[in-house]
C-alpha cells in the first residue's frame, strides 16, 4: 500500500535552468532570488491574516485583500506566460483544470437569472481554475512546494494563536452563551475560517514530519512536529465538528501510508497530548467532550443547527430532481430554497461575539459542497467539478511500478498533497465555498495540481560560481 500512495517520485528534473537552491556554498542572496517568483502566492496567504468586514446581509462575504491578491497572482502568471511564449500547461493539466469551466458555463446559461449568476461563475473559476492553474505554473520544484506550504503553516500558527487568546480571554465567537469559540481574524460570520486554516497547517505539518528523510532540509521533522502539536490546540478550540472529522481522516491516512510503526507512535503521542490538553490543562474539557458526543447523536436529539443542515440537504436534493442535468443555476439555491424546504428550517443562524453584536446569518447554502453543486449545476457540474478533484487524487496516489516512494526524496510533498486532498473531500461533506478563507482552498488545490499534474521537479544543486544559473528563471 505504501508504494501505491502516490507519494510518487516524479521524473528526473530536466537540466537546471536558473532555479536557485539554498545549499551550502550558495550565496544568501540566491535564496531570496529563488523565492521572489513565489511572493505573489505568499502574499495571498499572508493577507488572510488581515481581518475582513462581514457583508451587509450578515454573511462572511468575500472580496477581501486576499481575494484581490489572488487576482494579481493570476495576472502575474499570465504576464509570465505571454513573455515565455510557450505552452504553459500539458494537455492533461488543461483538461483536469478546465473541466469545471464547462459545468459552470452551462449552469450560468441555463440559470433563471444569468446576470445574477455571473458573480458565482467568477468565484468558481477563481477557486477551482485560475488560482490553481497559476500555482501549477509557479511551483516548479520541491523547494518551492515546501516554501509555499511553510507559509500556510505560518498563517495557521498566527490564526491559531489569536484563536487561543480569544478562548482564554472570552473574546471569541459566541458558543453556548459564552464568547469562547476560537475564530481568529475571521469573526463570528465565518466560524469555519480559522478551523480550515489551522487544519490545513496541521495536515501540512504532519506530512512534512512523516515524510522527512536524510535528504530533507535540516530540522524539518522536528519543526513540523512542534507546529503540528501547537496547531492541535486551536483546532480543538474551534469546536468545528466537520474540521475535526476531516482532519482525523486525513492525518489517519497520512499515518497509515507512512508505515505502521510511525502510525502507532503518532497515535500514542496524539493520545497523550489530548489527555494533557483536555484533561490536565482543562482546555474546554467538558465542552469538547459534549461536542464530540454530539457527532454521534445528531440523529437522536439534533439541535437546530443540525436540523437546518438536514433540511437544506433535503431541499438541495429536491432542487436537483427538478433539473437533474443542469441544476437550478449558479446562485440559485437561495431563490429556490423556501419552495423546496420543509417548515423545520429556521430563518437563520445566530452569530455574535469576536467584536460583533448579535445578528441573524441567513442560510444561503446547504453547507455541503456536493449538494450545492448538484442543486445548482446538476449532474454535469458534479461530473466536471468533482471529477477534476478525483483526477487530482488519483494522479497523486498513482505511482510508477516498483517505485519505493516512501524512501525517496519528495515523500513529504506527496504526503502533504494526499492529506490536503482527502481533508478537502471529506470537509466538503460538511461545508461549501464561501467567506474570505475560501481563497486558501484555491491555494491548496494549486499545490495539489503542482504535484499531481506538474510533476514537481527534484531539487538540483546550483553552481554558485555560475552567475547565469543563480537568481534567474529559465525560459
Amino acid at each position: 500500500m505504501s508504494e501505491a500512495l502516490g507519494l510518487r517520485p516524479h521524473p528526473a528534473a530536466p537540466p537546471y535552468r536558473g532555479r536557485t537552491v539554498p545549499f551550502p556554498g550558495v550565496p544568501p542572496t540566491a535564496t531570496s532570488r529563488r523565492a521572489a517568483p513565489l511572493l505573489p502566492a505568499v502574499a495571498v496567504v499572508a493577507l488572510l491574516a488581515v481581518p475582513s468586514a462581514p457583508a451587509g446581509d450578515g454573511t462572511a462575504g468575500s472580496g477581501g485583500a486576499a481575494d484581490a491578491a489572488s487576482a494579481l497572482l493570476v495576472l502575474y502568471c499570465l504576464v509570465r506566460v505571454l513573455r515565455a511564449r510557450a505552452r504553459p500547461l500539458t494537455r492533461t493539466a488543461a483538461l483536469v483544470l478546465g473541466l469545471p469551466v464547462l459545468g459552470v458555463s452551462v449552469a450560468v446559461l441555463t440559470s433563471d437569472d444569468a446576470v445574477a449568476a455571473l458573480p458565482g461563475m467568477a468565484r468558481y473559476l477563481q477557486i477551482f481554475v485560475l488560482v490553481p492553474a497559476a500555482l501549477l505554473l509557479l511551483v516548479r520544484d520541491r523547494w518551492d512546494f515546501r516554501f509555499l506550504g511553510g507559509s500556510v503553516v505560518a498563517l495557521a500558527l498566527v490564526q491559531g494563536a489569536i484563536g487561543v487568546v480569544q478562548y482564554l480571554t472570552g473574546t471569541g465567537a459566541s458558543y453556548r452563551g459564552e464568547d469562547i469559540r476560537a475564530v481568529g481574524t475571521f469573526g463570528p460570520t465565518d466560524v469555519m475560517g480559522m478551523a480550515t486554516v489551522v487544519a490545513y497547517g496541521l495536515v501540512i505539518a504532519v506530512g512534512f514530519a512523516l515524510g522527512a528523510t536524510d535528504r530533507s532540509p535540516r530540522g524539518q521533522r522536528a519543526a513540523a512536529l512542534v507546529c503540528a502539536g501547537l496547531l492541535t490546540v486551536p483546532l480543538v478550540l474551534s469546536f468545528s465538528r466537520g474540521a475535526w472529522i476531516a482532519t482525523a481522516v486525513a492525518v489517519g491516512l497520512q499515518l497509515l501510508l507512512s508505515g505502521p510503526r510511525r502510525a502507532a507512535v503518532a497515535v500514542l503521542t496524539a493520545g497523550a497530548l489530548g489527555v494533557v490538553l483536555v484533561g490536565g490543562l482543562g482546555l474546554g474539557s467538558q465542552l469538547v467532550t459534549d461536542r464530540l458526543g454530539s457527532i454521534a447523536q445528531v440523529t437522536d436529539a439534533p439541535d437546530q443547527s443540525v436540523t437546518d443542515r438536514y433540511t437544506m440537504w433535503a431541499a438541495a436534493t429536491d432542487m436537483w430532481r427538478t433539473r437533474p442535468v443542469t441544476g437550478v443555476g449558479l446562485k440559485g439555491f437561495p431563490a429556490h430554497r423556501d419552495s423546496h424546504a420543509s417548515l423545520a428550517l429556521s430563518s437563520g443562524s445566530d452569530t455574535a461575539g469576536a467584536g460583533l453584536g448579535f445578528q441573524r446569518q441567513p442560510l444561503l447554502s446547504p453547507h455541503n459542497m456536493y449538494l450545492l453543486v448538484l442543486s445548482e449545476q446538476g449532474l454535469l457540474g458534479v461530473l466536471t467539478l468533482v471529477g477534476g478533484w478525483a483526477a487530482l487524487l488519483l494522479r497523486t496516489l498513482r505511482g510508477p511500478r516498483g517505485a519505493r516512494t516512501l524512501r525517496g526524496a519528495g515523500t513529504d510533498c506527496g504526503l502533504v498533497v494526499t492529506g490536503l486532498l482527502v481533508w478537502q473531500l471529506v470537509d466538503f461533506g460538511y461545508a461549501d465555498i464561501g467567506g474570505p478563507s475560501t481563497v486558501l482552498t484555491a491555494v491548496m488545490l494549486g499545490l495539489a495540481a503542482a504535484w499531481a499534474l506538474g510533476g514537481v521537479q527534484a531539487d538540483v544543486r546550483p553552481r554558485a560560481a555560475d552567475p547565469a544559473r543563480n537568481g534567474t528563471v529559465g525560459t
